[in-house]
């Protein structure tokens, strides 16, 4: 957990607080590899620490559990059905290296902050529309498993959402927000369609996290009206940078609450660095 991630806890904190409502921690565990059990008690080790708490979580349970998304399972594979059913995802054969390749130009972003490290540019190759009808119909015969699936981005549609902060925020579909990722080739749905079903399901009325997941949000709104559930708020906080200008990441160690804490600085000094 670095200052980053803490900020925007205590943000979630003071709203929660602020409007008499339930604060809830979730546990993003569906990537395998980067995900243990010491690293989930590290992270609430250190909130706690900082005199953060919410009302339900991994370690407190409550209404909505399970709190860890690798527990969730059956919840995304209805969604994804569902999705499937009504013609939406299409099955991709394309690696990120060949979308990464595809794509000849960068871009000026429209947004408050430049996102990096956020999913490509999809060129639209495995497009329904771009296969012929032999290959439509193979393809529709494949299973979930062993194939990335993608989004079908309704091309030139408008799209636009109020931001609890940075205001009112628009993007075009297949422009900015391409055919975006709702389950990977290793059987696991992506951070779009996972959090999109879970804050559904856990009855999220405001979602407070990163500038950097900006566009995220133009995505999930699609999935949202796709899967015809509730919509929340979002509420994106500015990115803490170090000293740099670069913003914070998991390799910033020096940044992180464990080492703050171990150099002594008390959890007053540390939110005064926000």
């Amino acid at each position: 957990m670095h200052l980053g991630h803490a900020r925007t806890f205590w943000t979630a904190q003071e709203h929660a607080r602020g409007s008499n409502g339930a604060l809830i921690l979730r546990n993003d565990d569906l990537d395998i590899a980067r995900s243990r059990p010491e690293y989930v008690k590290a992270m609430i080790e250190d909130l706690h620490w900082l005199g953060l708490d919410w009302s339900e979580g991994p370690d407190k349970g409550g209404p909505n559990e399970p709190y860890n998304q690798s527990a969730r399972h059956s919840l995304y594979r209805e969604a994804f059905s569902k999705l499937r059913a009504s013609g939406l995802i299409y099955p991709c054969i394309c690696s990120r290296k060949d979308v990464q390749a595809a794509v000849t130009a960068p871009h000026e972003s429209p947004y408050p902050i430049q996102i990096t490290g956020d999913e490509p540019a999809y060129p639209g190759t495995c497009r329904p529309e771009k296969l012929s009808a032999p290959e439509r119909a193979q393809r529709a015969t494949w299973s979930r498993e062993h194939h990335n699936w993608r989004f079908l981005v309704p091309k030139g549609e408008k799209l636009s959402f109020l931001d609890g902060h940075f205001g009112k925020q628009h993007a075009v579909a297949g422009g900015e927000v391409s055919d975006f990722l709702v389950w990977r080739k290793d059987d696991l749905p992506s951070y779009q369609l996972a959090c999109t079903v879970d804050d559904a399901a856990m009855g999220i009325t405001e979602v407070v996290r990163g500038a950097d997941l900006l566009l995220s949000t133009f995505r999930q709104l699609l999935l949202y009206r796709a899967l015809g559930l509730a919509v929340p708020a979002f509420f994106h906080c500015p990115l803490v940078l170090n000293k740099y200008g670069i913003r914070l990441a998991k390799r910033y160690d020096s940044l992180s609450l464990r080492t703050l804490r171990a150099e002594g600085r008390t959890p007053a000094e540390v939110r005064a660095m926000w």
